[in-house]
């Protein structure tokens, strides 16, 4: 990080230009306070980098950040460009302060003050908010022999369509809702053969019941305990999606909502043409990846197969111990502690973490959730800080 000669002062800092710092800034704007964001890439960085085929799994109506809504245009379902327009529409709206390009550092905290080191310099406020995401960083396999491998090796954050894949052996290893909209991309464009490698099956209900959209249901019951809710979601299963053990994907043992409630991360797969093309045979349900020799992958049931390709939509991490993981407000898995910071460690008050939150409703809705919640609890402190001074 480049030293400035003088600190940047502001009210509020916030990192990370994606839909929830956004969020929170766009509240604070409204009500009166400032704040600056600093984005490393360009707003909306995370939409511009995923496939072309991406769009929400969840409704445009569900999928609003606060203070305004997406152009009726843009369809029930935004499509990737769309969210970037609709967030560059946001930034504009607000009038918001965003700085692209400039890449945050080490965040500390000094008597009443927060410092922020970044590319462009220093930064000081009273309040931080880390909204860099939990799409932050590719999780790459570490896979036994993985550098050996003959064939071509990519995360899926480097997929972008199906054109490089006609005509070949393609290997996708994940059954999130990434993996599953890449294999489904790869059978219906062409790929000669199509194998998603299944460590532990994953639940599927689909993106919409007719005109209703499946989070409507989830945000419905979401608050309800787990032995009510996931005999819901598997007879959703059930009767939309059917059964799928002889195409290779058994109904899972344990619930959706208790499996969320073990695995934070963990949310079901919304099916957008991925069972389809299951049921046609034209995608293969495989064993976990072991390890890998050359040209042979071997499979976690001693299987052996040869593909030309594999994409592997393995996650990402959070990547906040840089900033943060000095002043003890992260669990061990590296996310943000599930109170909040000035709960956790006494210096930490002014420090919040908004957009970490995986959630069943989608992820807009959430983070518009908790972008409210931060909002409310900055202008609460700067009002009484203000009233204290008169």
């Amino acid at each position: 990080m480049q030293p400035a000669t003088s600190p940047e002062s502001h009210d509020v800092v916030v990192i990370g230009g994606g839909g929830s710092g956004l969020s929170v800034a766009g509240l604070l704007s409204s009500a009166g306070i400032g704040a600056v964001v600093l984005e490393r890439s360009a707003v909306g960085a995370s939409w511009r980098s995923r496939y072309e085929r991406l769009h929400l799994h969840t409704h445009r109506l569900l999928s609003t950040y606060p203070g305004l809504r997406p152009a009726r245009s843009r369809g029930a379902w935004i499509a990737r460009d769309g969210m970037v327009e609709y967030l560059e529409a946001y930034v504009a709206h607000h009038g918001l302060d965003v700085r692209t390009g400039v890449e945050a550092g080490r965040v500390d905290r000094h008597g009443e003050i927060w410092r922020v080191a970044s590319t462009a310099g220093e930064f000081i406020a009273r309040h931080v908010v880390i909204a860099t995401g939990y799409n932050h960083r590719p999780r790459r396999p570490d896979w036994p022999g993985a550098r050996s491998f003959s064939g071509e090796l990519i995360h899926g954050s480097e997929y972008r369509n199906y054109a490089p894949y006609v005509d070949r052996d393609v290997l996708v290893v994940g059954s999130g809702n990434t993996g599953a909209e890449i294999a489904q991309d790869l059978a219906e464009h062409g790929a000669r053969r199509v194998r998603i490698s299944i460590r532990k099956p994953p639940h599927i209900v689909p993106r919409n019941i007719g005109p209703l959209p499946i989070t409507a249901l989830t945000i419905a019951i979401w608050r309800l305990p787990s032995w009510l809710t996931d005999p819901m979601i598997a007879l959703t299963q059930r009767l939309l999606i059917g059964n799928l053990s002889r195409h290779g994907l058994p109904a899972p043992a344990e619930g959706a909502f208790a499996r969320h409630g073990r695995d934070a991360d963990y949310i079901p797969l919304l099916d957008v043409g991925f069972v389809r093309e299951l049921k046609r045979g034209r995608i293969e349900v495989v064993a976990a990846v072991a390890r890998i020799d050359g040209a042979r992958v071997h499979l976690s049931d001693g299987t052996v197969i040869e593909p030309q390709a594999m994409i592997a939509a393995t996650g990402y991490e959070r990547a906040l111990e840089p900033l943060v993981g000095h002043l003890g407000v992260l669990g061990a898995n590296g996310a943000p502690l599930p109170r909040r910071p000035a709960e956790v460690a006494p210096d930490a008050a002014g420090l919040h973490f908004v957009g970490f939150l995986n959630d069943f409703n989608g992820a807009i809705w959430a983070h518009s959730w908790e972008a409210r919640r931060v909002a409310r609890a900055i202008v609460r402190d700067e009002r009484r800080r203000v009233a204290e001074a008169a």
